[in-house]
C-alpha cells in the first residue's frame, strides 16, 4: 500500500497536479461567519448572495470568493 501511495506521490509531482480536496458545505454558523465578514465593509447584496450560495456547496470556495472580493475592493481604495 505504501508503495503505491509514494508512486503516486512522484506522479503528482512530475505533472505537478495539487492532491484533490473534498468539498464541504458551510454549516448554519460557518455561513454566519462568512457573511459577517463580508458585511464588515459596504458590498453590494449580489456579492453576499453568491458567496452564501457558493458556501451551500463549498465552504472553502466561498472563503475563497470573499477574501478575494475584499482584498480587491481593498486594493482599489
Amino acid at each position: 500500500m505504501a508503495d503505491t501511495t509514494m508512486l503516486d506521490n512522484r506522479i503528482n509531482k512530475q505533472i505537478n497536479f495539487e492532491p484533490l480536496e473534498a468539498t464541504v458545505a458551510a454549516t448554519e454558523e460557518e455561513s454566519v461567519i462568512l457573511a459577517e465578514k463580508l458585511t464588515q465593509v459596504a458590498i453590494p447584496l449580489q456579492v453576499l448572495l453568491q458567496a452564501l450560495n457558493i458556501a451551500k456547496y463549498d465552504k472553502a470556495a466561498a472563503f475563497r470568493y470573499a477574501d478575494k472580493y475584499l482584498n480587491n475592493t481593498r486594493s482599489t481604495l
